[in-house]
């Protein structure tokens, strides 16, 4: 299960940023995950669970926000959330479209309450 690595990841970083604000109070941290991205939402939020549980970090919250699948269309320009592996533009027909979002791990942003 790589979404504790994941987990560890994102606590490391709010620990690196926290580090850089003495005093501050760090409250949420967000995350979006692409649907291509291979990692399961519900894993990474127990992982994130069972690595700050019985810590200081015992109350920062995590956030994920999951993103569809979409493509671009190059001949008519529409982009479109891909369904059911349809992957031919709806408006135009053009089989040829491109991956343009759903594969993203970020960090999004963090919530922090200054002294």
């Amino acid at each position: 299960m790589h979404e504790v690595g994941i987990a560890n990841s994102v606590l490391e970083a709010v620990q690196t940023e926290a580090a850089r604000h003495p005093g501050a109070v760090v409250r949420k941290v967000g995350v979006t995950v692409g649907e291509l991205a291979g990692v399961d939402p519900d894993a990474l939020a127990f992982s994130f669970e069972a690595l700050t549980t019985g810590t200081e970090w015992r109350h920062l919250v995590l956030e994920i926000e999951t993103r569809p699948r979409m493509h671009g269309c190059p001949s008519c320009g529409l982009n479109f959330r891909v369904i059911d592996y349809q992957f031919a533009c709806p408006e135009c027909g053009a089989s040829e479209t491109q991956c343009v979002a759903g594969d993203e791990l970020e960090l999004a942003y963090l919530e922090m309450e200054e002294p």
